[in-house]
């Protein structure tokens, strides 16, 4: 016996019968819809019956019971021309958002490789150190870092169980090498929240200071560059800079705007020729003790909030990022010490919840602007700005050598600008660590 095996009809057959089968599927549909009257014919011997596929047949039982001319053809609808265009569209969208999803990040990623190699061949070529090109410095300035400072600051601040504070303030020790020992509590218990370990007070007499002299270390940190700052642009770090204008503002008086000399000789109090701008910037990190102090004897006149970025001021993103203490938040505060114009600034970083200064309740940062990333301050002259010698509560605040100014909720930077005598020289080196009373430099001939 040969047989056949027809793949689309389902059937199995032999050879004689198969021209009769498909003469039968071609028969018009009202044929096969009248009953048959009369005996079925049976099959012939030998011929095998035909197997249809089992969704030809009606899966539901009422429906083989019921009469076969009560059947009707089912109808198919007319398409509407609107449904099929939304529809359309719908796939359109769908295909177009699939590509997106899966092959922008890879672009992104290309493009962003492309723009470094750019950038450093840039470098190289000009026999610049490696920074950030415009274009990375905007896309890191569009980054929400300043929500996710507020939301560290929030979660920071919680209260924290008592059964828990060993394992998360013994880990966070061991993390940034913290000495605990020169705490004034260095039990763990005591501290009821991370905010409260970051600014955890020091024992008495930890801290020497050097009274011989004129200028002290405000914080425990490390030092980033140091050095003259009689030019308009001055250095954060070796080879990277930045503006005394944009860091520190306007000119206090029209006086000193009118006085045709340049920005840093305008600043000084001095004119005999006798003196010079110098800075000093100094880095607090994550496990440095956390409060600063004044370096010297000095009265602070003016206080100038500067509510910019909060980008990190890392020894490593500070010599990537030019104008990186411009940018960011800060709280300048600017006065007069025995040598001429003095200035004080803590600059705010990533995470820093936010800068405290005890003599100055009024003074808020890291405040909620809402959720404008991207957006920034078309100048860096808005400011908030206080004036201190005009306070009706009383005479001007005046500081002491290493008396206490404030206190940092995470890590961040001092910078020091102050007017000193020409032989003033700096007793430290880039990159040293540095602790609070420690010597910053000495007036040559009187050491």
């Amino acid at each position: 016996m040969v047989s056949y095996f027809v793949p689309r009809g389902r059937f199995l057959l032999k050879a004689g019968n198969l021209r009769q089968v498909v003469q039968q599927q071609h028969q018009p549909a009202q044929l096969q819809l009248q009953p048959i009257k009369g005996p079925q014919p049976q099959p012939q011997n030998g011929s095998l019956p035909v197997v249809r596929h089992f969704r030809q047949f009606s899966s539901n039982p009422a429906s083989k019971e019921a009469p076969l001319h009560h059947r009707r053809p089912h109808q198919k609808q007319q398409p509407n021309p609107s449904q099929e265009l939304a529809q359309l569209r719908r796939n359109i969208l769908s295909r177009w958002t699939g590509f997106l999803l899966r092959w922008a990040p890879m672009g992104i990623c290309v493009f962003g490789a492309i723009e470094w190699q750019l950038q450093k061949q840039r470098c190289e070529r000009d026999g610049q150190p490696r920074t950030a090109s415009e274009l990375q410095s905007r896309i890191y300035c569009s980054l929400p870092l300043r929500i996710l400072s507020r939301c560290w600051g929030w979660l920071a601040a919680c209260y924290l169980p008592p059964s828990l504070r060993p394992y998360v303030y013994g880990w966070y020790s061991n993390t940034f090498n913290v000495n605990l020992s020169e705490a004034q509590y260095p039990e763990y218990e005591h501290y009821n929240s991370l905010a409260e370990f970051f600014t955890r007070p020091l024992r008495e007499g930890v801290r020497t200071i050097n009274q011989e002299a004129p200028l002290v270390s405000p914080a425990d940190g490390k030092v980033l560059h140091f050095g003259s700052a009689s030019d308009s642009l001055i250095e954060q770090v070796k080879g990277v800079n930045y503006s005394i204008e944009d860091f520190l503002g306007p000119l206090q008086t029209l006086e000193q705007a009118n006085s045709g000399a340049s920005y840093a000789q305008a600043l000084k109090k001095q004119n005999d020729g006798s003196t010079e701008l110098y800075q000093c910037v100094i880095y607090l990190a994550p496990g440095d003790y956390h409060r600063f102090h004044s370096p010297a004897a000095w009265t602070p006149t003016i206080r100038r909030h500067f509510s910019g970025e909060l980008l990190s001021v890392s020894p490593k993103v500070a010599g990537w990022l030019p104008g990186l203490f411009c940018l960011n938040e800060r709280v300048l505060y600017m006065g007069q010490w025995k040598h001429g114009f003095f200035s004080y600034t803590a600059v705010g970083a990533t995470n820093v919840g936010s800068v405290e200064i005890y003599m100055d309740a009024e003074l808020k940062t890291n405040r909620w602007t809402g959720f404008n990333v991207g957006k920034h301050p078309p100048s860096t002259y808005e400011y908030d700005e206080l004036a201190l010698d005009k306070e009706p509560t009383g005479p001007p605040k005046e500081f002491g050598k290493g008396d206490l100014v404030g206190q940092f909720n995470m890590g961040s930077t001092i910078v020091l600008l102050f007017e000193a005598p020409k032989n003033f020289k700096f007793d430290i080196v880039a990159g040293q660590k540095i602790r609070v009373g420690e010597s910053l430099g000495h007036i040559a001939g009187t050491k």
